[in-house]
């Protein structure tokens, strides 16, 4: 029985670690659309119990100062009239009041309800005002259609008999029901029904004053604190949107890259493993194949000699197979240092000088700024980074071409771009989005670790590397370097 050969095409116990797409959850989208449904429904309910709280507590202050007004009229009618502590103007409104019993005049009764009643009629914005004994019946109105008649069911007009409280209540709807509401004119939207007690000599209930206003003022006082209310809900609202959504944004974009280093830290494991075993038992044959080459390149014969000495190329590109899969496998565990990066770069080109000579690529260098500031990272991971790059431009123009590098300013102050240019035959569309890949690869030749293994040392130390290309016009990278401090 052979032991099974490792997967190395398609990594199929890795991939089925992370779900298909359309299985993935996009914490984004729906933190986007529940926030937007819950804030919505909060602020409406916050917008809507802050309006009626206004309202209400707007409408109580009202029917308290014309209560206070009232009672103010009442106790200034009774002063007046000299009627003493043993009466009140509250119960003299009354029709079954005696006057004979009380000992005064028919008159003085008749000249105490006249004024007080006429100070009644004339109060702003009055659309309305009766007067109730106890019993429900209206003893008087500044309607005269409704004197003498007994209303029906009246709720605040029970609590205020009963609780001796004064009752307000706002009517948005101009039009009315009750058979008292027989208005001198109409309101236009909002009206209020103020019912206020006035009590006898004893402290009891003897009458109750019923007021319907249409206060203007008072209304558009309402409606600008209603539109302030919404105004500031809806901002409110809005920003706090804005604010947890840019912070779970934010987080989901750190989740996924997360869940991204994560998933290669377990493919580098599994290609270490891999690696390392394959590595083991390759490693002493190849020393084995090479040894015998080169000790049968000695003996006689041209063919036999060419023949060993593309056994030998062989099997040193087998070799450097091996030491590029295990350099990829492993951490990138390089101590931090600045870096200069102008004498990196110029050293990584002239080690090309061979191959770019013979392959007749023209170097245009002009642009490399002298002085650069010291990068963060290290230099023999950034002399690898510019040999890969360099060297994956070389081969791109076999008959050659101008291979140009040049340094620019970063977007931030605080990184450096080297550029690596080619004119080389450039990559397709369908290229560009495979190039980080590992073991993606066009060379015949090639692993497909190369532009893997620059990514992940420039990612290492804060950097990045951009590549653009055209097909038959040809390739520039980028590699964004962040500056040491």
């Amino acid at each position: 029985m052979h032991p099974a050969a490792p997967n190395i095409n398609g990594f199929t116990e890795m991939n089925a670690l992370v779900p298909p797409p359309h299985m993935s959850f996009n914490l984004t989208r729906w933190f986007a659309v529940l926030s937007f449904v819950t804030i919505t429904v909060i602020s409406v309910a916050l917008a809507l119990i802050v309006s009626h709280f206004l309202t209400r507590e707007i409408l109580d202050r009202d029917a308290i100062l014309t209560a206070q007004f009232i009672h103010a009229l009442a106790d200034s009618e009774g002063q007046h009239a000299n009627l003493g502590a043993s009466l009140s103007v509250g119960e003299m409104l009354d029709d079954r009041f005696d006057p004979v019993k009380a000992g005064i005049s028919r008159e003085k009764l008749a000249d105490v309800r006249e004024e007080f009643l006429d100070h009644i009629n004339n109060l702003p914005d009055v659309l309305l005002a009766n007067v109730f004994s106890t019993e429900r019946r209206i003893v008087w109105s500044s309607n005269p259609s409704l004197i003498g008649r007994k209303v029906g069911r009246n709720d605040e007009l029970d609590e205020s008999l009963q609780s001796r409280v004064v009752v307000a209540k706002g009517h948005t709807d101009p039009s009315h029901e009750r058979e008292e509401q027989v208005f001198l004119g109409e309101p236009e939207e909002f009206f209020i029904e103020n019912y206020i007690p006035l009590y006898s000599s004893k402290g009891e209930v003897a009458t109750v004053i019923e007021v319907y206003k249409e206060p203007k003022s008072l209304i558009q006082s309402i409606r600008r604190g209603h539109i302030l209310i919404w105004c500031c809900t809806v901002v409110g609202g809005f920003l706090s949107y804005l604010a947890l959504f840019g912070i779970v944004r934010r987080a989901a974009a750190l989740i996924a890259s997360q869940q991204q280093r994560i998933v290669e830290s377990e493919t580098l494991v599994v290609i270490g493993e891999m690696s390392s075993a394959v590595a083991h038992s390759i490693r002493n044959p190849l020393a084995s194949i090479r040894s015998s080459a080169e000790l049968g390149i000695e003996g006689d014969g041209e063919s036999v000699k060419k023949n060993l000495r593309d056994i030998i190329s062989q099997v040193d590109r087998i070799g450097r197979w091996i030491r590029d899969l295990l350099v990829f496998s492993r951490p990138l565990a390089a101590e931090m240092e600045p870096v200069t990066l102008e004498r990196v770069l110029r050293e990584s080109v002239s080690s090309f000088g061979t191959q770019i000579e013979s392959a007749g690529i023209r170097v245009d260098s002009s642009a490399i700024a002298p002085n650069l500031p010291p990068a963060h990272g290290n230099q023999s991971l950034f002399a690898q980074v510019f040999n890969s790059v360099i060297s994956n431009a070389i081969e791109a123009m076999p008959n050659g071409g101008t291979l140009r590098v040049a340094t620019e300013p970063g977007a931030d102050p605080s990184q450096v771009v080297v550029l690596v240019a080619d004119t080389g035959a450039g990559m397709s569309p369908r290229q560009l989005e495979q190039v980080f890949k590992p073991f993606y690869t066009t060379k015949r030749n090639g692993l497909g670790l190369g532009l893997a293994l620059v990514k992940r040392i420039m990612e290492r130390f804060g950097g990045a590397i951009r590549i653009t290309s055209r097909e038959k016009e040809g390739t520039e990278v980028r590699l964004i370097f962040k500056l040491a401090r």
